[in-house]
C-alpha cells in the first residue's frame, strides 16, 4: 500500500510579527561575510598603495655567491632529453 504525503501551504504570516529585513539574523550572516571580505581587501589596497616595498639592488658579491646553487636548481628543473628517464639522469 502506497503512502502518499499531502503538502500545506504555510498560514499568511500576520502582519504584526513580519520582521524588516534588518532585524533578521540571517540575512547579516549573509551579508555580513562579502562585506567583510570587501572591507579587508579595502583596507588591504589602502595599506599597499601608502607603503610600498622598495625595490632592491642586487648585490654583486650576492650573485656570485648563489650562481651555484642557481645552476644546480635549473639543473634539477631542467626537462629530460626523449629517450632518457629519471633513474639514467646524471
Amino acid at each position: 500500500m502506497p503512502t502518499t504525503m499531502t503538502l500545506r501551504r504555510p498560514a499568511d504570516p500576520d502582519p504584526s510579527t513580519v520582521r524588516p529585513w534588518w532585524r533578521e539574523p540571517m540575512m547579516w550572516l549573509v551579508i555580513g561575510g562579502p562585506l567583510a571580505v570587501v572591507v579587508a581587501g579595502c583596507i588591504t589596497a589602502a595599506i599597499a598603495i601608502s607603503a610600498p616595498d622598495p625595490v632592491l639592488k642586487p648585490d654583486a658579491a650576492a650573485t656570485t655567491e648563489l650562481r651555484p646553487a642557481v645552476q644546480a636548481r635549473n639543473h634539477a628543473a631542467a626537462p629530460l632529453p626523449a629517450g632518457q628517464d629519471a633513474a639514467n639522469k646524471r
